[in-house]
């Protein structure tokens, strides 16, 4: 009744996976090394530091962003609960890890989102790459990474990429495209290039949309940890993971409260300083 056509799709993908691991297995594996060194690096910082400067670093954040200390001693009371917990390593390998994915689809998607801002016919094409990208379920980004780069940090960063990256290039799309058109030719009247109203007045005036990008970007990447962990992705993960491998509860729900805190530590200070923003925005308007 039905064709068979299984077998012709997973013989293809395979012969493409074997095409790309012998003709460019040097390029991936060069470009596994450089990412997993930015990411080694920045581990390595943030587990060198002692406990309390991280928590004075982070309150300090989290002050600079909101301008509200209670806000400061609610994120240096929660990254000390997270150390009580005893997750305090895994808690910085798991934001290592964070910070890497979102520096990498802060690089791929605001120049993404800006051309689909500048140009229609490129963003009807984008938008349903991004479409699929938000509907495939995300065990399915593990397959590829695992199989092109094996197993470890950087295939689970790539995942984490791909599953997060398209909320901030639809949402730097959406906030350069409602920039006010007549504050665009006025500036285009005073003899500014593409080039400069870009990036003297459509990004700066759309830094609220872009900021609310990164936070759900951030937020994404965040609900990756768990998932990332089973193709060997350290950190708090991993934690949850052999919790319910092993059936142990209580260990599960030591590393659901530390992503938890963390969650709500980086969500408040991206949510503060997207606040920030739209307010300076409006006082200027």
């Amino acid at each position: 009744m039905f064709p068979d056509i299984r077998g012709p799709i997973a013989a293809a993908t395979n012969d493409l996976v074997d095409f790309l691991v012998v003709d460019y297995g040097d390029a991936f594996e060069a470009f596994s090394n450089v990412l997993l060194q930015a990411l080694l690096f920045i581990e390595r910082g943030l587990r060198a530091l002692p406990p309390w400067a991280m928590i004075l670093i982070i309150a300090a954040v989290a002050l600079a962003a909101s301008r509200k200390p209670l806000m400061a001693v609610g994120a240096a009371a929660g990254l000390w609960f997270i150390g009580a917990l005893g997750m305090w390593d895994q808690a910085m390998q798991t934001l290592a890890i964070i910070l890497v994915s979102v520096c990498f689809c802060i690089l791929v998607g605001l120049p993404l989102g800006v051309l689909a801002a500048s140009s229609r016919m490129f963003r009807r094409g984008l938008i349903p790459v991004l479409d699929l990208m938000q509907t495939i379920p995300s065990f399915v980004y593990l397959i590829p990474a695992a199989m092109l780069f094996g197993l470890g940090k950087v295939p689970a960063i790539l995942a984490t990429v791909i599953y997060a990256l398209p909320p901030l290039i639809r949402l730097t799309d959406l906030g350069i495209r409602e920039v006010d058109g007549e504050v665009v030719e006025a500036s285009r009247a005073f003899g500014a290039t593409r080039a400069q109203i870009l990036t003297g007045v459509q990004i700066p005036l759309s830094l609220p949309t872009i900021m609310q990008g990164i936070n759900q970007t951030t937020m994404l990447a965040l609900s990756m940890v768990v998932i990332a962990s089973m193709i060997g992705a350290r950190g708090v993960g991993e934690t949850v993971l052999l919790g319910l491998q092993r059936n142990d509860s209580g260990t599960g729900l030591v590393g659901g409260i530390t992503i938890v805190i963390l969650a709500v530590v980086i969500d408040r200070i991206t949510q503060a300083y997207g606040r920030r923003l739209q307010r300076h925005r409006s006082a200027e308007a």
